[in-house]
């Protein structure tokens, strides 16, 4: 299983409708608002077998009011 990490930014005053698809799609272990470049934080655990990067598209990057998605890959948990 690996963990990831997905930064979004959000169209303005999208960002609580953005937050409540993702949480719908039951994609996001967490998912939380944040200040700066990006609206929202969400971490994700995908399994080892999965094409990350289809995956954000599939279940992410396609929800409407996201402009733009910043992905950070982990390696190890201290």
């Amino acid at each position: 299983m690996k963990t990831v990490f997905v930064q979004l930014q959000c169209v303005p005053g999208q960002t609580y409708a953005v937050a409540d698809q993702l949480y719908e799609r039951e994609v996001a272990s967490e998912l939380y608002s944040t200040s700066g470049d990006y609206d929202l934080l969400m971490k994700i655990y995908i399994d080892d077998d999965v094409d990350i990067g289809k995956f954000i598209n599939e279940n992410v990057a396609n929800v409407p009011g996201i402009v733009r998605s910043l992905t950070t890959l982990t390696f190890k948990a201290f």
